[in-house]
């Protein structure tokens, strides 16, 4: 995929799409073909680290212990184990900080605890500290890169339907960044596929409201 394609796309996308009172994202649609999602091992589940970050912060919460509380401060809400308790009386309390919060992370010596007291709810929302993202650590560990690193991630997930669609900006943004975004997207998800552009139907992308811009590849 050339870098022109994508700008193409992303001027045709921003021409076609009506103002509207906010800031619309711009998602990416790549659509997969010949691979047997049956097969445990064509199944992907991928954090991409984007080259920027979209202007809307996402919201991170920490499950530490003790010793993790100093190292967790850049983190928007911190949860000491001491406090799981009054989370495993109230499942209220868990699914409103499922809700608030989109990444989460934990210490790698406390996810016994993590998952007995938050495994339920946040698992069932795919929220549970993923050691791929990087969101278990092991104690002390300073968290503001990988908080730095989280603002930029998205999730490539292609379990059940041969697709996977992420956001790769907003309108707010320059072109050009996102279309650094869209090739990482698209770049790291062909080198996970077995046969790479031969398992490529189609690249797609689109505004909140707009309809979807072929992108050629």
């Amino acid at each position: 995929m050339d870098k022109e394609s994508v700008l193409k796309a992303i001027k045709q996308a921003r021409q076609d799409s009506k103002k509207r009172k906010f800031s619309q994202s711009i998602d990416l649609i790549i659509t997969a073909k010949d691979i047997d999602l049956k097969k445990t091992e064509n199944q992907k589940d991928i954090f991409v680290a984007m080259n920027f970050a979209p202007p809307k912060k996402l919201k991170i919460c920490a499950l530490v212990g003790a010793e993790g509380v100093d190292a967790a401060g850049d983190c928007d809400k911190v949860i000491l184990q001491d406090s799981f308790p009054e989370y495993e009386r109230d499942e209220k309390k868990v699914k409103k900080l499922a809700v608030e919060y989109d990444f989460f992370i934990a210490q790698a010596n406390i996810m016994p605890a993590v998952a007995k007291v938050f495994g339920r709810v946040l698992g069932r929302r795919g929220k549970m500290p993923n050691p791929k993202a990087g969101c278990v650590v092991p104690p002390k560990t300073n968290l503001k890169p990988l908080v730095e690193r989280l603002q930029k991630s998205v999730e490539l997930k292609m379990k059940t339907a041969p697709m996977v669609q992420c956001r790769v900006g907003t309108e707010d943004m320059k072109d050009e960044e996102i279309a650094e975004n869209i090739l990482t997207v698209f770049n790291t998800l062909l080198h996970a596929l077995p046969n790479e552009r031969n398992n490529i139907k189609s690249v797609m992308l689109k505004t909140t409201m707009g309809k979807p811009e072929k992108i050629n590849f």
